[in-house]
């Protein structure tokens, strides 16, 4: 069954739009992550165009982290406070990160850009994390503890000035470096259509060392935010969010997201990192790997470019 995308400009199968969405969504909920990193990359090896594809996976983005904030807010997993303190810097990123994609595709050069960023990103974010998931494994099977902090002993972040006490994380942390995780994630999310939990999940863990258990939902409520901000400014200046595709892939994502929520609190923190991170390197190989391959269309034609 297929379905004509009026933005995109060409028909698709509606089942797999539909499969794509759902096993999105899953991964949201499981991760704590948009899924924007994976939809992108995904609506593009289908062919949509990858200005349709960056805006309108953002809007899928929205979705999945409702669907998946709202399980964890009542769970009493969701810092509001602190997902607050990152949106500032979020909203304020992300209005920067459109912009620059307005330049981008104005000088012709967005879809090589995205692809490149999405290597780097996916590559070192995924290697990073399964590195140290594995290593986390490996101490468990030996009954290892992990190395005590000494008394004292804190990390750069934690003696940066304009702290602020975020109760229900329970830590005592400055401010700076939480807008400035939110600046850095706008900046993806309208660039690259991602919701950035993939960065932003890890860099809470380790660098802000803020407890995991409230890392997923604070994630996802920050991303909810800065995402539909994305959607509605690029609809309204780059014309396109494909309105069609968007809510296919959203009643598909917010189904899959609620299963996600429950495998994921079924497994442990350190297999949750191992499995995103081969994810998330697989997704970033199969980009490389279409970068360097000759396409079996050498040349395109696209209407209005020079607009």
């Amino acid at each position: 069954m297929t379905i004509y995308l009026p933005i995109a400009e060409l028909s698709v199968n509606i089942f797999i739009i539909l499969g794509m969405g759902a096993a999105v969504g899953f991964l949201s909920g499981m991760f704590g992550v948009g899924g924007g990193f994976l939809i992108t990359p995904l609506l593009i090896f289908y062919n949509i165009p990858p200005v349709v594809a960056v805006a309108t996976g953002a809007n899928q983005v929205v979705a999945s982290s409702i669907s998946g904030a709202i399980t964890h807010f009542r769970r009493g997993t969701l810092d509001v406070k602190l997902g607050t303190v990152l949106l500032i810097g979020g909203l304020t990123g992300a209005t920067v990160g459109i912009w620059i994609f307005s330049l981008l595709r104005a000088i012709g050069q967005l879809d090589l850009i995205i692809s490149l960023m999405y290597v780097i990103f996916l590559g070192t974010v995924g290697g990073l994390m399964l590195l140290e998931s594995i290593n986390a494994m490996r101490r468990a099977a030996r009954n290892e503890p992990p190395a005590p902090r000494k008394p004292g002993d804190q990390h750069w972040v934690h003696r940066l000035p304009l702290k602020v006490r975020f109760k229900k994380s329970k830590i005592f942390l400055s401010v700076i470096p939480i807008v400035a995780l939110g600046f850095a994630i706008g900046i993806l999310t309208s660039i690259m259509g991602v919701g950035g939990g993939f960065i932003m999940v890890p860099a809470m863990i380790y660098l802000l060392r803020i407890p995991t258990n409230v890392v997923v939902g604070t994630s996802l409520f920050q991303i909810i935010f800065v995402t539909a901000y994305t959607t509605i400014v690029q609809a309204a200046t780059n014309f396109s969010v494909d309105i069609v595709l968007a809510f296919i892939l959203m009643v598909a994502g917010v189904i899959g997201a609620q299963y996600g929520v429950r495998v994921g609190q079924k497994l442990r923190g350190e297999q949750l990192r191992a499995l995103l991170g081969l994810l998330v390197l697989a997704v970033g190989l199969r980009l490389a790997i279409a970068l360097v391959v000759t396409p079996a269309d050498v040349y395109s034609v696209v209407i209005g470019a020079g607009n």
